[in-house]
């Protein structure tokens, strides 16, 4: 199954999922929840860099390396948001919800930069164990959540790889010319990801 998992031996990679998967999930809340004011944009930037800097990713830059790579690759959401928002509700709450959006993206990114798809499946299993009195497949349930978690950075990831291919080949950079072959390997992702998950017995 393709994931986003780097490697790597810092103390957000070294801690349990069941700590780590409720403690990001409340950073992501908490950046979610800040109001559309200049101040909460500052806020929620903020909250991403210390997020990336303290994460021990290793990349040699206190994680801001890494932290550029998620902006850069969600950078399509943030010029929709702050396009949508700018017509209708004007620059402040432009800024500020792109702003909220980029980092609670770029924090959940966290989770599964840093933690095995096994692992996450465990801890969502192992969560979700007192709901099979209500007949709850926590399994599959799991499985769900965790492709769901997954899903963004390997997007982000393959959008990333697909305007590589483009400045190789001296495309024109553009959105039109970028979605028809982002959307062909996104489908052939999901192609992959439908048969890794026949292939473990999942219907």
């Amino acid at each position: 199954m393709l994931t986003a998992y780097r490697a790597g031996t810092g103390w957000l990679h070294r801690m349990p999922a069941g700590v780590k998967m409720p403690a990001i999930l409340a950073a992501v809340l908490a950046v979610s929840l800040l109001p559309s004011l200049w101040w909460a944009a500052a806020v929620a930037a903020g909250a991403a860099i210390l997020a990336y800097a303290i994460a021990g990713l290793g990349d040699g830059m206190l994680g801001m390396r890494e932290l550029a790579r998620q902006v850069l690759a969600v950078r399509w959401v943030i010029v929709l948001v702050i396009a949508g928002q700018l017509l209708f509700l004007g620059p402040e709450p432009a800024v500020a919800n792109a702003a909220r959006i980029t980092s609670a993206l770029v924090i959940a990114a966290l989770l599964v930069l840093t933690t095995r798809t096994t692992a996450l499946l465990d801890a969502v299993a192992r969560g979700l164990r007192p709901l099979q009195r209500l007949h709850l497949d926590t399994e599959r349930a799991a499985l769900l959540l965790a492709v769901t978690l997954s899903t963004v950075p390997v997007l982000a990831r393959l959008a990333a790889e697909v305007r590589d291919a483009q400045r190789a080949r001296g495309a024109r950079a553009g959105l039109r010319t970028f979605v028809v072959p982002f959307l062909v390997v996104s489908l052939a992702h999901a192609d992959r990801l439908g048969e890794a998950l026949t292939a473990r017995g999942v219907r």
